[in-house]
């Protein structure tokens, strides 16, 4: 992290923290979306157990991609405090202060990132 001044660190820290704090809180309260689906047809119409299981598998997929985040946030919080955040996974060069403040949990630079798009 010596590529980066003592300011810039704090703000991409607080970045993290910020963004893993809230989607931790979304997480706790988008479980009641992932209930099971009331399957008896006497209190529910098919349609509308076809609509509450679409919007159960849409919550669902939400929830995933907001672990998978969370997890990439720690996963940065953690190189930050090992001192290994902000350089390239791939050729271990410094990743752009933009980058990382566009998407802090990058671990390629944008050279290795286009690279890989090929």
């Amino acid at each position: 992290m010596d590529d980066f001044d003592p300011t810039q660190i704090a703000e991409l820290r607080q970045r993290i923290e910020d963004e893993l704090a809230e989607l931790e809180a979304l997480s706790e309260s988008g479980s009641e979306g992932s209930r099971p689906v009331e399957l008896d047809q006497q209190s529910v119409g098919r349609i509308s157990r076809m609509d509450a299981m679409q919007v159960q598998a849409m919550a669902l997929a939400s929830q995933k991609r907001r672990t998978a985040r969370i997890d990439g946030l720690k996963a940065a919080l953690r190189r930050l405090s090992d001192g290994e955040y902000g350089y390239c996974a791939s050729c271990e060069e410094p990743i752009a202060f933009g980058r990382l403040k566009a998407d802090p949990m990058a671990r390629l630079c944008l050279a290795c990132a286009r690279l890989g798009e090929t």
